[in-house]
């Protein structure tokens, strides 16, 4: 819905992942892990994205304009687009190479002890902002199950967040196991295969990330549930014979545009239908508040 987006999930964790991501450089410093080195950048990647989720954010606000007669919403599917693309290349495929590199020249991962209090302070604040955010999408996901509401949600920063804080848990743990192993076993390639597990977290979310907000950037139909109340209102009017044609297309976070094709009832002059048109669109948007856009266009059924 149009007033249930907010920027305060996207602001909370920009602040924990930079405390984390100082954390992070300070243990991969001491102890020379490249898990560390590779969790460091992750965190300091991911304060760069929210920094562009917050820019979608407030680009995709601006008002429309001669030249975006529809507003500016799907600039937000564009950063959040963006920020898909540097998980992937500036998180998922350095690890790869990280953990790689590791492999082949394997070296001493040192004050072990250092390394997990800062990976178990990390992943609780990690864990928090992700509880967080889970929070705020159970208000907006109103009973649909967790795993489809990623699926159609609309609003892809919440997503793109999401994402990046659980890719962050998982990757938390794959260090922390990876530094437990290598302090167990005293062989430091445990380190780099910790590693390389976190370039695969991060590159499979990123890969999910990208697919659904491309969705999104291309033209993706509204929520079922707006052309189904268009429907409805079309149904209940006795002026209106037919919906012959309803397209919905969602512009941004909140905001859609409906096109509708309708039969009217014979003899109407075309003041009376101009006047049934207007009377659907203002019960339309009071049942829609996030249509922002209505085209109407009477025509008759083609044979």
């Amino acid at each position: 819905m149009a007033g249930d987006h907010s920027t305060a999930h996207i602001i909370q964790s920009l602040v924990a992942n930079l405390l984390i991501a100082v954390a992070k450089g300070v243990a991969a410093v001491i102890t020379g892990s490249g898990a560390m080195l590779a969790e460091t950048l992750h965190s300091f990647a991911d304060c760069g994205n929210q920094l562009l989720l917050l820019l979608g954010v407030r680009t995709s606000r601006r008002p429309p304009t001669e030249k975006h007669p529809l507003g500016h919403g799907r600039s937000l599917y564009f950063w959040s687009f963006m920020v898909a693309l540097l998980l992937f290349s500036g998180g998922g495929v350095f690890s790869l190479y990280e953990g790689i590199h590791k492999l082949e020249e394997v070296g001493e991962v040192e004050s072990v002890e250092v390394a997990l209090a800062v990976l178990a302070l990390s992943l609780a604040i990690e864990g928090w902002a992700t509880l967080k955010n889970i929070g705020e999408m159970n208000k907006r996901r109103r009973g649909k199950p967790f795993f489809q509401y990623l699926r159609d949600s609309k609003d892809s920063d919440l997503v793109v967040v999401f994402g990046e804080n659980a890719a962050a848990c998982l990757g938390l743990i794959f260090a922390l196991l990876a530094l437990l192993m290598a302090s167990v076993t005293g062989d430091a390639r445990w380190d780099a295969i910790g590693t390389l597990a976190i370039g695969v977290v991060l590159i499979g979310v990123a890969v999910f990330l990208a697919v659904e907000v491309k969705s999104l950037l291309v033209g993706e139909a509204a929520d079922p549930e707006i052309a189904a109340a268009a429907a409805a209102l079309a149904v209940e009017d006795p002026k209106i014979t037919r919906v012959l044609r309803l397209i919905t297309v969602q512009q941004g976070p909140g905001e859609v545009l409906v096109a509708v094709k309708l039969g009217f009832a014979e003899g109407m002059t075309v003041e009376q239908v101009a006047g049934t048109i207007n009377e659907f669109e203002t019960r339309l948007r009071g049942r829609c508040p996030e249509v922002k856009w209505c085209f109407v266009e009477p025509d008759i059924p083609r044979t």
